[in-house]
């Protein structure tokens, strides 16, 4: 994973900054948290800590709820976005091995 990546995943933000960059209540981003569309972690005091990926996903929601896309709909994209995601990784790494034994091989 790259370091931009990395960064993008790390959890900084508060509820108060999400709401602010969202423009969503903190009831409606609990909701999206209970229907399992955003992960967010916690902090020790037990407060929801947000990623820049966490803010573009509840961007992402509230674009395609004002689309009239439902709440179960929202989930299946979501979910076929991370097994085609999934699928890239493992397709990554079964090229890299294939050519990692070819080099060891001696035929590559």
């Amino acid at each position: 994973m790259s370091e931009k990546e990395l960064r993008r995943n790390l959890a900084v933000f508060p509820m108060s900054s999400v709401m602010q960059l969202t423009d969503l209540t903190a009831r409606k981003i609990r909701y999206y948290e209970e229907q399992e569309l955003i992960f967010p972690e916690r902090n020790a005091g037990n407060n929801r800590l947000f990623s820049l990926n966490d803010i573009d996903r509840l961007l992402d929601i509230k674009e395609m709820l004002s689309d009239d896309f439902s709440i179960k709909e929202i989930k299946k994209q979501f979910l076929k976005i991370e097994q085609k995601e999934k699928q890239l990784s493992e397709e990554k790494i079964r090229i890299a091995l294939y050519n990692d034994l070819m080099k060891e091989s001696g035929l590559y």
